[in-house]
């Protein structure tokens, strides 16, 4: 029921006339390139745990710390997955400071937590790369 769902939204905006909401990625400018050396992302760790429909949760948890000169009013990491001939097998980009939250201000760090549980069972059950994706600066 729930892909009919989808679908029926999907069929709906292009009755209409357009084309269903995207998500916004901002790319890493050249400004937030030069900044990235000013972000720690420390503590980082993976658990897996079960939901209560006996799922699979894989959990990465860690914190991110500002240790430059100006707040940032999001941070997006790029998560990537590999199997274990080193072929990538999921590749997620995920919030780790948040637009709706606080700005992280220079010198201040916060705590992330990453829940997937949609990891193909290709994957070599290791540490996904961590690459920060996009870097929005407080106005």
């Amino acid at each position: 029921m729930g892909n009919r769902f989808g679908l029926v939204i999907v069929l709906a905006f292009a009755l209409a006339g357009c084309a269903p909401p995207q998500t916004e990625v901002t790319p890493l400018t050249a400004e937030a390139k030069a900044y990235v050396q000013h972000l720690n992302l420390s503590g980082v760790q993976m658990k897996s745990t079960e939901s209560y429909l006996k799922q699979s949760i894989t959990e990465i948890e860690g914190s991110i710390e500002n240790q430059g000169d100006r707040a940032l009013e999001s941070v997006e990491i790029m998560c990537v997955f590999y199997d274990a001939y080193g072929q990538v097998v999921l590749r997620e980009r995920v919030p780790i400071v948040k637009r709706s939250g606080d700005p992280l201000k220079p010198g201040g760090a916060r705590a992330f937590r990453l829940p997937f549980d949609d990891i193909p069972s290709s994957w070599n059950n290791q540490m996904p790369s961590l690459v920060i994706a996009s870097i929005m600066f407080a106005r």
